[in-house]
């Protein structure tokens, strides 16, 4: 691997426990595998100082913030004037993650809803990314997502995709982005590759989601930012592009979106 070839990991929680003692550790090792930048995101606003402080404290470490929508039952609903307020800090640079999810928490998907409508008209007040999370939830999603583009335009990435064509093509449809995960590059994650390769490869981002879904070689070990190289290889290969052309054209991507931390 060329030191040249640079990427950003732009979805990580780098607040989690797992990653306590050794933090300052695992950022150093992401910037010597060419990982430049890393988006730590938070899940429940009230652990948004923790998370803000990480950012704060590392250069090359950005922000976001929202409610996951597996906590959406248990957390105080956000506000769109809150969201808006904690968009003011120079380094918050999307709104989320938020979405819906009914593989697990189904039977909250009234207050998932409710929280994804908050979520979208702050990213659409704000001009920043939303970050969604979608799993078993195709439907709905791709409805929400449609419907509220046409109450007012907004931008979007579609975290850790490895939803159906079905949802690709009508997040790609609205403009918004995917993004390639460990998940991508596990043997047995064909059918989701096949779907990447159909992607506009301007469209395109790269994540960890550590610390889950570490990619091969590193499949179930704990994830950290610097295993995003191993993803964006294996991206490569599905858009048959050479490997430092195309972590060149998601770093295009990732400033195109994320303007507050382009550079």
């Amino acid at each position: 691997m060329s030191a040249t070839v640079t990427i950003t990991d732009s979805h990580c929680h780098l607040d989690f426990d797992s990653f306590d003692g050794e933090r300052d550790d695992v950022i150093a090792r992401a910037l010597d595998a060419g990982v430049r930048r890393m988006v730590t995101i938070c899940t429940k606003l009230a652990n948004e100082p923790r998370v803000r402080a990480i950012a704060e404290a590392h250069d090359p470490v950005f922000y976001a913030a929202g409610t996951h929508p597996m906590s959406a039952a248990e957390e105080p609903m956000a506000t769109v004037d809150e969201l808006v307020a904690l968009a003011r800090h120079p380094k918050f640079v999307g709104i989320g993650e938020t979405g819906l999810d009914y593989h697990y928490t189904a039977d909250s998907a009234e207050v998932q809803k409710q929280s994804l409508r908050v979520h979208i008209a702050a990213a659409r007040e704000t001009g920043l990314p939303l970050i969604i999370h979608a799993r078993d939830a195709d439907d709905d999603m791709a409805r929400i997502l449609t419907e509220e583009y046409r109450n007012g335009a907004y931008s979007c990435v579609m975290h850790c995709f490895s939803s159906g064509p079905d949802l690709a093509r009508a997040a790609l449809d609205l403009g918004f982005y995917l993004s390639m995960s460990g998940i991508a590059a596990f043997p047995r994650s064909q059918e989701l590759r096949d779907i990447f390769s159909s992607v506009p490869v301007d469209r395109v981002l790269l994540e960890t989601d550590a610390p889950y879904l570490a990619p091969p070689p590193y499949r179930g070990k704990r994830n950290e930012p610097a295993f995003t190289v191993h993803t964006g290889q294996v991206g490569a290969e599905v858009f048959g592009m050479d490997w430092p052309d195309f972590a060149a054209q998601t770093e295009a991507n990732f400033n195109r979106l994320f303007t507050r931390a382009a550079g």
